[in-house]
């Protein structure tokens, strides 16, 4: 009996908080008294090399992160178990931040967090900026062609760099997309005692002897020739490289339109061809997240070569469906869409199998043999039926005519 109420006494230890602690270009100078009262009250604390560099001398211990950090992160702080762990981060840490990787590995209930003001804050003071209006793209871990679904003409971006060359990336992606006379500006080592501003025409200017911690402030101007690529689906058909195999514009607007992206959601693209289904759905919305599945070694280069050019090189490429289902680790998808492969053994029941209960499988046939599959589909889980059959203006000697498209069956069901 007492072991039995020893045991039910048992307290189960609380881990230590993590203090995040936010600290610009100013260093200790810079910190509130909470931040410094952190710090100094701190048996061990982290950060980059520059960062624990200001905060030394008020410190009991520090270690700088190794590379790569995310692997290493939870070894490093179980390591310090039982001791007052502080965390530096730049600016505001739940800003693109370490803090958001400390939450996720560790939960927000062990945090403490000390925001400082962010560069994206810090570079609209500057400039006069309405933080709320001005979207803010991170190319720390992803390639300048990430800017590119923000672009339009009179808007106002900022990037986060990623280092020196990145002002010198960007100018170059957007004198490549019809954006050259876009105007450029790069805060430097922000709200620091080594602040800089410098700045020029993207086409004009090559970006030299930029500090690595830098923002980079865009003004677009789009060049009256260039193409316009929004992020509304049915980008034209030149938008795209490859050998032809694509869902065609109209179409295509026509099945993202079913598809229904969300912010957040993922697709599986069944039979990728050149990409197109999957690039539009990831370019709605920067959070949605696509998987495209295609058999052939070429058309997958090609999809990963047109994710790249439209600015959504984060699309997952994999061989051909369903056998490589089993390689995708994400959840099961919001959406999916199947453009080839229909008459594949087993293929509408292994993409309806896939989807998550509530999610949308929507299937397109230009052939009578697809077509029959997809009244099966419909007949056995429900939902619409609809025919397309687009026409497109084309000379005819002196006149103009309309010139059909193969018509086109689709089916869209929601999983129930």
């Amino acid at each position: 009996m007492a072991l039995a109420q020893d045991a039910a006494l048992m307290v189960v230890p609380v881990p230590t908080p993590i203090v995040v602690v936010g600290i610009g270009a100013d260093g200790w100078d810079g910190l509130s008294l909470a931040s410094r009262t952190a710090v100094e009250q701190a048996d061990v604390v982290f950060g980059s090399a520059r960062q624990v560099a200001g905060v030394r001398e008020h410190c009991t211990e520090t270690r700088t992160w190794p590379s790569p950090l995310v692997p290493n992160l939870r070894p490093m702080i179980d390591a310090c178990a039982g001791s007052r762990v502080c965390v530096l981060a730049s600016g505001d840490p739940m800003f693109h931040g370490i803090g958001v990787t400390l939450a996720r590995e560790f939960g927000a209930e062990r945090l403490r967090v000390h925001p400082a003001p962010s560069s994206v804050s810090l570079a609209c003071a500057r400039l006069g900026w309405a933080l709320q209006d001005t979207p803010t793209v991170s190319l720390v871990n992803t390639p300048a062609e990430t800017v590119l679904p923000e672009l339009a003409d009179g808007r106002r971006i900022l990037v986060l760099s990623r280092g020196s060359s990145t002002p010198r990336e960007i100018a170059a992606v957007l004198c490549a997309n019809g954006f050259g006379s876009s105007d450029m500006t790069v805060l430097e080592q922000l709200g620091g005692p080594a602040e800089r501003v410098a700045g020029g025409i993207a086409r004009e200017s090559t970006f030299e002897g930029i500090d690595p911690l830098n923002v980079v402030a865009v003004l677009c101007v789009r060049d009256p020739d260039a193409s316009r690529h929004t992020r509304i689906p049915g980008l034209a058909d030149s938008a795209y490289t490859g050998d032809g195999q694509m869902t065609k514009r109209e179409v295509r607007a026509l099945t993202l339109s079913a598809l229904a992206p969300a912010p957040g959601e993922l697709l599986w693209d069944i039979g990728g061809g050149s990409g197109t289904i999957a690039i539009e759905w990831m370019r709605t919305d920067r959070s949605c997240r696509a998987v495209t599945f295609e058999s052939v070694p070429a058309r997958r280069e090609q999809i990963e070569t047109n994710a790249l050019h439209l600015g959504v090189p984060q699309l997952v490429v994999h061989g051909g469906a369903p056998e490589s289902f089993a390689a995708v680790s994400d959840a099961a998808p919001d959406a999916v869409f199947i453009g080839g492969g229909l008459t594949g053994a087993d293929m509408l029941e292994a993409c309806w199998g896939a989807v998550r209960t509530g999610g949308r499988v929507v299937a397109n046939s230009v052939t009578a043999e697809s077509d029959s599959l997809l009244l099966t589909a419909a007949a056995k889980y429900g939902g619409e039926l609809r025919r397309f059959q687009i026409y497109r203006g084309e000379p005819l000697g002196a006149f103009t005519t309309w010139r059909p498209q193969l018509p086109v069956t689709q089916w869209s069901a929601v999983k129930l």
